[in-house]
C-alpha cells in the first residue's frame, strides 16, 4: 500500500488548486509542478513528514489539567463536527442555533469522558457564514475549558481562531523558550480524489506557520471519491495525506500534523453513505498502521451512524465504529459523540448515548490489569471449592469499580423498570440532557479576559457585512 501510494504521488500526482504560495513550496523541495498538478518524486513526501513532523505532541487547554496529549498510545474522544441540523425528542429535527452550539459545548465540558471540546460541534445557521466562526470560538471559551479546535472555512477565520485563543490564554501563546504552544487542532479536509483547495490550505498555512496543529483527513466515500476496495481507499488516503502533511511541514518544520481518515462505504443502489459496515473498519485498522509505520499521530472512527433517530440502527452502527476505532489505536477521534443521519444532525440523546458508550471503550481500552491487585491471587487462595466470592476482601476492595457502570442502561427486572416508567433508552438520555444542562455551572474565566473576547468579536462582526458563504 505504500508503494501504491508513492506511485500515485509519482506518477499521477495531486492537484494544490489556486494556491500558488504551495505550488512554490513543493517546487523548491524538488516536486515536479505542471500547472497545478504536483508529482513528488518517489518517497520524498515520506522523507518530509519522516523527516519534520512530531510522533506526538501536546494540545494545551485553558485549563493546564485538562491538557491532552495526541499522539503515542493515547485516545482523545471529541464530539460530534459539521452537523446543520440538531435533533431531539421533544422538538425533532431543526436547523441549529448558536443556542444548540452552546448547549453541546457545555454538554462535552460536563461529560467525564469526553476529553476535548471539538470545534464546529453543529453549523449555527442564525448567525452569517463569514461571522459564525467568532460566536463559536466565543462559546468554546466560555462554557468550557477543554482543548478545542479552530475555524478552517478561511484563512483569516484561521487568523481569528490563533487570535482568540492568544487572548484566552492571557495574551501570549508563546512557552518559556519562546516557541508557540500548541493550543488549537484544526481540521483540513482534502477535496478527494487527489485535490487539496485553496480553502484548506490557506488555514492550514495559517495554522501550521503559528504551531498549531493541523487534522490532515482525506474525507472519502469509497467506491465515489476512490475505489471500492479497502487496499484502493487506503492507497488514495496515504498519498493524499502524504501531500498535505508535507505542505505544512515546509510551512513550518515541525509543526504539529495528524494523519486523518475519514472512509465511509456507500449504497451503491442510491449513492447514500452507509455506516458500521465492516469495509470502513477494514481501512481504519490499515490506515492505523501505515499512520504508525509513518511516525505521525492518527485521527479516524467516532460514533457514525445513518440513523435519523436514536434508535437501534443508530446503536448498532455506532458500536461497529467506535469499537475498531478504539481496537486501532486512533489518537484524535472526531465524532465521538451525538452523530445522526450521515452527519447531517447532531442529538441531544444519541450525544448522551453515545458519551457513555466512550466511558465503557475507555475501560476496554486500558486492556488486562495484570498488577497484584488485576491478578486477585490473594482471593483465589483464600477462596474454598464451592464458595462464592462476594465476601472476600479483594471483592470488598474492588466492587465499587469492577465494572463499567453505565449511567443510562436499565439492568432493573422488567417488574422495577416498569414501576419506574418503563422508559426507553431515548427517553432517559433525554432526561439526562436537560438535567445536565440545568445543573451547568460555567469554568472560571477571568473578568478581563472574558471582556476581551466579547470587544474582539464585536469589533471583528463590525468590520465585515453579513455574507453567506
Amino acid at each position: 500500500i505504500e508503494h501504491n501510494a508513492d506511485t500515485i504521488l509519482e506518477e499521477v500526482g495531486i492537484e494544490f488548486r489556486n494556491h500558488p504560495r504551495s505550488l512554490e513550496l513543493l517546487r523548491d523541495a524538488g516536486c515536479d509542478v505542471d500547472g497545478e498538478r504536483v508529482r513528488f518524486p518517489r518517497g520524498l513526501a515520506r522523507s518530509i513528514v519522516r523527516t519534520n513532523a512530531p510522533r506526538q505532541y501536546t494540545q494545551h487547554a485553558r485549563n493546564p489539567a485538562r491538557s491532552v496529549e495526541i499522539g503515542g498510545d493515547h485516545t482523545v474522544f471529541a464530539p460530534n463536527y459539521g452537523s446543520p441540523f440538531v435533533f431531539d425528542l421533544d422538538r425533532g429535527r431543526r436547523y441549529a442555533s448558536i443556542e444548540d452550539f452552546r448547549n453541546i459545548v457545555k454538554l462535552a465540558y460536563l461529560s467525564p469522558h469526553l476529553h476535548h471540546s471539538g470545534g464546529t460541534v453543529c453549523e449555527p445557521v442564525d448567525i452569517a457564514v463569514n461571522k459564525r466562526h467568532l460566536d463559536m470560538l466565543d462559546a468554546h471559551l466560555r462554557y468550557s475549558d477543554k482543548a478545542f479546535m479552530g475555524s478552517v472555512t478561511a484563512g483569516e477565520r484561521a487568523a481569528d481562531s490563533i487570535e482568540m485563543a492568544r487572548i484566552a490564554f492571557g495574551g501570549d501563546l508563546r512557552d518559556d523558550t519562546g516557541r508557540e504552544r500548541t493550543v488549537l487542532s484544526s481540521l483540513i479536509n482534502a477535496s478527494s480524489p487527489l485535490v487539496w483547495d485553496d480553502t484548506m490550505l490557506d488555514a492550514a498555512e495559517t495554522y501550521a506557520a503559528a504551531n498549531q496543529a493541523c487534522i490532515i483527513s482525506p474525507f472519502i466515500l469509497s467506491g465515489a471519491m476512490a475505489p471500492t476496495t479497502a487496499a484502493g481507499v487506503a492507497a488514495q488516503t496515504l498519498a493524499e495525506a502524504l501531500a498535505g502533511m508535507s505542505f505544512c511541514q515546509l510551512v513550518r518544520p515541525g509543526a504539529p500534523v495528524v494523519f486523518g481518515s475519514f472512509a465511509s462505504s456507500m449504497s451503491m443502489a442510491t449513492g447514500a453513505p452507509t455506516f458500521g459496515t465492516p469495509e470502513p473498519a477494514i481501512v481504519l485498522y490499515t490506515v492505523g498502521a501505515l499512520a504508525r509505520r509513518l511516525g505521525v499521530p492518527f485521527r479516524s472512527g467516532g460514533s457514525l451512524t445513518a440513523s435519523k433517530l436514536p434508535d437501534a440502527q443508530a446503536a448498532y452502527e455506532s458500536a461497529s465504529t467506535i469499537q475498531p476505532t478504539v481496537l486501532a489505536g486512533v489518537n484524535f477521534v472526531l465524532h465521538a459523540a451525538g452523530w445522526m443521519e450521515g452527519g447531517l444532525a447532531v442529538g441531544y440523546e444519541k450525544f448522551m448515548l453515545d458519551a457513555d458508550q466512550l466511558g465503557m471503550m475507555m475501560k476496554l481500552g486500558r486492556g488486562l490489569d495484570i498488577t497484584e491487585n488485576g491478578q486477585a491471587f490473594s482471593a483465589l487462595r483464600e477462596h474454598q471449592p464451592g464458595d462464592h466470592f462476594l465476601g472476600t476482601a479483594h471483592t470488598l476492595a474492588n466492587f465499587e469499580t469492577a465494572f463499567y457502570r453505565s449511567g443510562l442502561a436499565d439492568n432493573s427486572s422488567f417488574e422495577q423498570w416498569t414501576e419506574d416508567g418503563g422508559t426507553t433508552a431515548a427517553e432517559r438520555a433525554n432526561a439526562a440532557w436537560k438535567q445536565a444542562l440545568a445543573d451547568y455551572e460555567p469554568p472560571p474565566l477571568d473578568e478581563s479576559i472574558g471582556a476581551e473576547l466579547t470587544e474582539y468579536v464585536a469589533r471583528r462582526k463590525s468590520e465585515m457585512p453579513d455574507q453567506i458563504g
